[in-house]
């Protein structure tokens, strides 16, 4: 079968929140994020994303099953945190759009999904009248023991999309790593391109 990638309209989005939830569980739990997921957090924290004033959701789909998705919205619209790094450097965040996650599954890597999301995704941030594109990426050492051998980061893919970490710009989240028993602070990097 081959795979379908499409923006989920407004009035679908309450659908595919489910399928979003498990997916955001099995993907960040690999590393670099190490996210030791919860049902009932990803459903709320997927609700309120829902409910965000030009929110986007694009799913891949492969038949029937949803195999990836990515979500966006403008930055005013999501977690204050995210919105901070702009604000010190005097950015008006009404033009920027923050995609969110990108979830795929490993086995439908390597097959353009990545390219497809962020397209969709822009071309949304762009009819919402943004002019600046923005997302997080987790900054972890580069000794981490749970860090495969095999671990490629997505830097080149991301620099070829026309994204460039935002200097000095981070973010920080709490979550729950796998080898963890309690939430600890995480760092993102800013990563930013004009559209």
């Amino acid at each position: 079968m081959s795979l379908v990638i499409e923006v989920v309209k407004a009035d679908e989005m309450a659908s595919i929140l489910p399928d979003l939830a498990q997916l955001r569980i099995t993907v960040f739990r690999d590393f670099p994020y190490l996210y030791d997921g919860d049902l009932e957090y990803e459903q709320r924290y997927l609700n309120r994303f829902s409910q965000a004033q030009g929110a986007a959701i694009v799913v891949a789909r492969e038949g029937t099953q949803v195999v990836g998705a990515a979500t966006g919205a403008p930055l005013g619209e999501v977690e204050p945190e995210f919105a901070l790094p702009f604000q010190q450097r005097g950015y008006d965040i009404s033009t920027v759009f923050y995609c969110a996650e990108s979830v795929l599954l490993s086995e439908y890597r390597g097959r353009g999904v990545g390219h497809a999301f962020f397209d969709h995704r822009e071309a949304h941030a762009r009819a919402l009248g943004a002019t600046l594109s923005c997302f997080c990426s987790v900054i972890r050492p580069d000794t981490h023991p749970s860090k495969p051998a095999s671990y490629r980061p997505l830097d080149g893919f991301w620099r070829r999309r026309g994204y460039a970490p935002l200097p000095e710009a981070t973010v920080s989240f709490d979550w729950k790593d796998v080898d963890e028993d309690i939430e600890t602070q995480k760092k993102l990097q800013v990563w930013m391109r004009q559209l």
